[in-house]
């Protein structure tokens, strides 16, 4: 072939130019479709995740399933014909291309170097492995990381016995503070539910959408966490307890978990009175916790009712029923229905009742009218004793059992470690809960313990998988084995990334290793292809009997397969970075999201490549140096099979 490159005109015929293509993409071919595979198995945890989390990730694994196949397909098919027409004339060997020979000048000495030093090679990368390990105990973790809206909520609670005119006030009060802050651009409140059934909010729990400026009009240095941090010490109003969060991911959690916070602690139970009782107690007991903010006990008691209980006696001296006095406190309090209107397609119902003055005090109501066959009309006050007593303002339950809740954000701290430190202070009372009551995390926390249990699950699965596509390519156990044995390695890198960036542990870091096992897998594999096709070549050249191979034969093809794989790695990583390192630095909305995905696999390819480049060369000249001293030969691996 080399003789072909000298000369000065195309060297080579149609026929000869075919047939090496020919032979090159049956050389190729066979490492593209396994590692195809093995990057499609790697993401069937994605397609397994159920909830908010598949819905968030799956269009990326579905993305990328579709481009790796008809990437593997246009590889085997389109490339080849396509090379066959553009690769003409005078072509030069690697080596005469400068960044490739740079880059053989640098790794053939650091190579010999780790070939030379084996044990402590493998020794450092044990090492790392143990100190990521370490590293990976001490990550915090939560279930998603937070996605910057730019706007905030702010939902304070409070007493339930509160009145339309007093939560008005407290509302008018709260928008002119917010409105005070210079980062604010427009602030929107309400108290009680909107017009809409499926808004159950009282009238004591006030909602205010806070829209802000943009981020180059803020003073320097302030963040978002500093602007709730500043509102929240305006905002310390008597009666009210704040709950800071954002309009989406309240309303998420509200739709999936019934919980309008990061974390609630449900409480359930028969009576609503010892469940309200317990609520606080488990109050007291969260309080004081780093992390946890914003903690109070949603209100089940204290709401106050207006009854009104009819003497029978004194109603059957005056000749009335209970229905005639029940119809007078419902058309003077609730309101009667007159009739109704028609206003083109629309309808609308005509009601009827007393004005405010003569139903705003108990005295009022006490001499609303009875109308009587006999005696004329009569006090209210005269037929039924009306007086005001306290009851749940709310009823909630779940799966046939009265419910209350105590509620709290998680700031400044990972959402795992403080759900974790609240259960080991919790556990003791837990046990002493009464016959009949028993209490269910949820919230974040829930869909974080649901992720956690099915990538647990598929995780070891598709690592079996792997393992066996690996073995259908070698079909040989033992360099299956080794090639797996990057993934741990390659995890290295992700961990040291994720924790000087300081990133939790969540469902988004998870989707950035479960890339990562593919690309590690991958590289591993192909450069375990090349030496194997070295050791061929040795067998072929020398032989295949330790009395005509020597270990320094067996060095030297294995520097000269792992230096054949040095562009091709470097091409492809180069290529991944190119394409990750920008969302690093990336400011729009959804980076906070897509940057725990890229910093593992930026991280887990840097240490990939290492390891492959350095220590898999290293593994195999082990390997066949003891294949020759036990069986005498060197086995082969032919991987276009």
């Amino acid at each position: 072939m080399f003789k072909w490159f000298k000369k000065n005109k195309d060297p080579l015929s149609s026929e000869e130019r075919l047939k090496i293509i020919e032979q090159a993409a049956k050389q190729v071919g066979p490492g593209v479709f396994y590692s195809t595979i093995v990057a499609l198995v790697s993401f069937l945890p994605v397609f397994m995740l159920t909830g908010m989390e598949y819905k968030l990730f799956s269009p990326l694994a579905w993305t990328k399933t579709f481009i790796l196949l008809v990437d593997a397909f246009l590889a085997i098919t389109l490339a080849p014909v396509l090379i066959s027409f553009f690769l003409r004339g005078r072509l030069k060997p690697e080596h005469a291309n400068p960044v490739v020979r740079g880059l053989e000048y640098v790794y053939k000495p650091m190579l010999k170097l780790c070939l030379d030093w084996r044990k402590t090679t493998i020794a450092i990368n044990v090492i790392a492995v143990i100190i990521g390990g370490i590293m990976l105990a001490r990550l915090g973790s939560e279930f998603m990381p937070p996605l910057d809206e730019g706007s905030i909520l702010f939902m304070p609670v409070t007493l339930p016995d509160v009145s339309n005119s007093e939560a008005k006030r407290i509302l008018q009060i709260q928008d002119k503070l917010i409105k005070g802050v210079p980062e604010v651009a427009n602030v929107m409140g309400k108290a009680g539910r909107a017009n809409t059934a499926t808004d159950n909010s009282p009238i004591s729990m006030i909602e205010t959408i806070i829209l802000l400026k943009p981020k180059a009009e803020w003073r320097k240095g302030l963040t978002k966490e500093d602007i709730i941090n500043e509102l929240n010490a305006k905002l310390q109003i008597p009666g009210t307890t704040n709950g800071w969060t954002q309009p989406i991911i309240n309303r998420i959690n509200m739709l999936s978990t019934g919980i309008r916070t990061d974390v609630g602690l449900k409480v359930y139970g028969e009576n609503l009175d010892s469940i309200y009782a317990l609520a606080q107690t488990l109050r007291k007991g969260l309080d004081g916790i780093p992390g946890i903010k914003d903690l109070y006990v949603e209100p089940i008691t204290g709401g106050k009712y207006i009854d009104i209980a009819v003497k029978r006696e004194e109603i059957g001296r005056y000749g009335l029923s209970v229905d005639d006095v029940n119809a007078t406190v419902e058309s003077a309090l609730g309101g009667m229905k007159l009739t109704t209107t028609i206003e083109g397609r629309r309808r609308f119902s005509v009601n009827a009742r007393f004005g405010q003055d003569f139903r705003n005090n108990l005295d009022a109501i006490r001499h609303l009218q009875v109308q009587t066959m006999n005696f004329g009309p009569v006090p209210l006050g005269a037929v039924a004793d009306i007086s005001i007593s306290e009851g749940p303002p709310m009823i909630n339950s779940e799966n046939a059992l009265l419910r209350g809740a105590v509620l709290f954000n998680v700031r400044d701290r990972d959402l795992g470690g403080t759900v974790k430190e609240a259960q080991q202070k919790l556990d003791a009372l837990v046990k002493k809960l009464p016959k009949g009551y028993f209490i269910e995390w949820s919230g974040q926390w829930e869909n974080q313990i649901r992720a956690n249990k099915t990538l647990k699950l598929i995780i070891p699965i598709v690592l079996i998988l792997i393992f066996l596509v690996l073995y259908a390519t070698y079909h040989s156990f033992k360099e299956s084995i080794l090639t797996m044995i990057t993934v741990p390695v390659g995890l290295v890198g992700g961990v040291v990334m994720v924790y000087f960036y300081g990133v939790n542990l969540s469902v988004a870091v998870a989707i950035g290793f479960i890339a990562l096992f593919g690309v590690a897998t991958e590289l591993a594999m192909l450069m375990t292809i090349y030496l194997n096709e070295a050791m061929q070549n040795l067998v072929r050249d020398k032989g295949n009997s330790k009395e005509t191979i020597s270990t320094t034969d067996l060095r030297t093809y294995i520097i000269t397969g792992a230096t054949k794989r040095l562009r091709p790695v470097f091409m492809t990583v180069s290529v991944d970075l190119f394409g990750l390192i920008p969302i690093l630095w990336a400011t729009g909305v959804g980076s906070d999201v897509m940057r725990p995905i890229t910093i593992p696999l930026i991280g887990g390819t840097i240490t990939t490549v290492i390891f492959v480049m350095f220590v898999t060369p290293v593994v195999l000249e082990i390997a066949k140096e003891q294949e020759l001293k036990r069986n005498g030969k060197i086995t082969l691996i032919d991987a276009h099979e």
